[in-house]
């Protein structure tokens, strides 16, 4: 599916020069995540030796994934008073641990709401980072109304997990710095959760790489994106199901929509089988442990981008490891028996 015209009252992405300010007011808090170039043989089979693959390794970031650049972004614009009084936030994981990263950083308080269906081993990274957790029983929406209740009696400000020019700006730094550090690339294949990454790096590949085409991925029991593009408007889903739980926002939202329809080219889906395939071969070949979220760009290549990017230099987002050592090993598990590997 590809972007339609773009609506009148869409917002600015940002540009080059606001997005290295951010970087720079973030140097102190934000890691400069490496990249690598994919060479293996189990590559070569799937996507052919003529294909050139550029990794960005985001789960090594601080927090484990991508978040903890939005986070800090909207942490460090705001005033002391605001800072003071304390942070929250809803997610069913990496946000929220992110959201902990940025009130110890900067010495504030921090009371998450993650969902009562949050990995363990999640709640138990917020708590280490100084968070007060509280989980909702309740799906998303109990879950906003409980951060809401949160803001207006405690002061608590509610750092959004996707939505918002601030999150947009703070995961435009990685997009800004993949470019700067890959080089020319024709194509870049990023992750939607809510909209909250590939709106930022879209946008700063845009401003640096503007032949750059960026691909958007979503699993097939979470498109709301994709569904958003179709009618033109931010929809939502009730009946999310996947095993990419970072990538299962509900809904999209105006500002992040808005700016997907301009700078995003095309959007495609993933199985969460082709998800955990993606998982086996990135833990086989590069040694990296990945959430689902994190082999969903890998999934998108081996899968509906292989014939249209075939011989083209391709940057892929691995934006996420936070996943406990049980679920991980029966996600590997599944992806080598679907390819006949014990």
């Amino acid at each position: 599916m590809s972007a339609s015209s773009t609506p009148i009252d869409t917002p600015t992405p940002p540009g080059e020069p606001a997005i290295r300010e951010a970087a720079k007011r973030n140097r102190a808090d934000i890691l400069v995540t490496p990249v690598h170039r994919w060479r293996g043989a189990e590559l070569d089979q799937r996507v052919g030796v003529e294909t050139e693959v550029v990794l960005k390794l985001e789960l090594f970031q601080h927090t484990g994934s991508f978040k903890a650049r939005g986070a800090m972004t909207v942490v460090n614009a705001l005033d002391d008073e605001a800072r003071q009084r304390g942070l929250t936030a809803v997610s069913a994981g990496n946000h929220a641990i992110a959201v902990a990263y940025a009130a110890a950083r900067r010495k504030t308080k921090a009371k998450v709401v993650m969902l009562s269906s949050a990995n363990a081993a999640r709640v138990a990274r917020c708590k280490a980072l100084g968070a007060e957790v509280l989980l909702s029983p309740g799906g998303g929406v109990e879950a906003f109304k409980l951060a809401e209740k949160l803001c207006a009696e405690e002061g608590l400000t509610l750092v959004h997990p996707f939505e918002g020019p601030l999150t947009t700006l703070g995961t435009a730094t990685l997009g800004l710095e993949f470019a700067g550090q890959a080089g020319p690339l024709d194509a870049v294949i990023v992750p939607i959760g809510g909209g909250g990454l590939i709106s930022g790096v879209a946008s700063a590949f845009k401003a640096v790489q503007p032949r750059c085409r960026v691909y958007g991925v979503e699993p097939e029991g979470a498109d709301t994106m994709h569904r958003s593009f179709a009618a033109g408007s931010p929809q939502r889903r009730d009946d999310i199901a996947t095993i990419a739980d970072s990538l299962a926002a509900p809904y999209a939202l105006p500002y992040g929509f808005g700016i997907c329809r301009q700078v995003v080219d095309q959007l495609v889906k993933v199985s969460d089988d082709q998800i955990v395939d993606a998982m086996a071969v990135l833990f086989r070949e590069m040694k990296l442990a990945v959430e689902p979220a994190g082999a969903a760009a890998t999934a998108a290549l081996f899968g509906p981008l292989r014939d249209e990017l075939h011989g083209c230099r391709v940057g892929l987002i691995v934006c996420g490891a936070n996943i406990d050592i049980e679920t991980f090993a029966r996600h590997v598990a599944r992806g080598n028996q679907q390819s006949g590997r014990v």
